[in-house]
């Protein structure tokens, strides 16, 4: 037995509204630091081009993923005054060595 399976896709923006438009386009685009994408149908791709275009000219390509820096915990005094003597003493101890 041959047995035959279809997926479609329909445009994400029109199945908002409960609207069955099959997709003919995947959008990609980035929004805060991940990369999504949609299905589009033309109407809707055409859309998001005119939408869009304008920001091409303000923008710049991105040539490498910048990493998010962790930031480091502030140092209270006490603790600047722990590392100091731990150095202190590890300075005496390679002075009797």
């Amino acid at each position: 037995m041959v047995t035959e399976v279809f997926t479609r896709k329909y445009c994400d923006q029109h199945a908002v509204r409960d609207e069955k438009v099959e997709a003919t386009e995947v959008i990609q685009f980035a929004w805060e630091g991940q990369v999504r994408e949609i299905d589009a149908c033309d109407e809707c791709k055409k859309e998001h081009e005119t939408r869009f275009e304008p920001l091409v000219d303000y923008s710049r390509p991105v040539k490498k993923r910048r990493a998010a820096k962790k930031a480091e915990p502030a140092k209270t005094p006490s603790a600047e005054a722990a590392d100091a003597s731990a150095d202190g003493a590890s300075d005496e101890e390679s002075a009797e060595a």
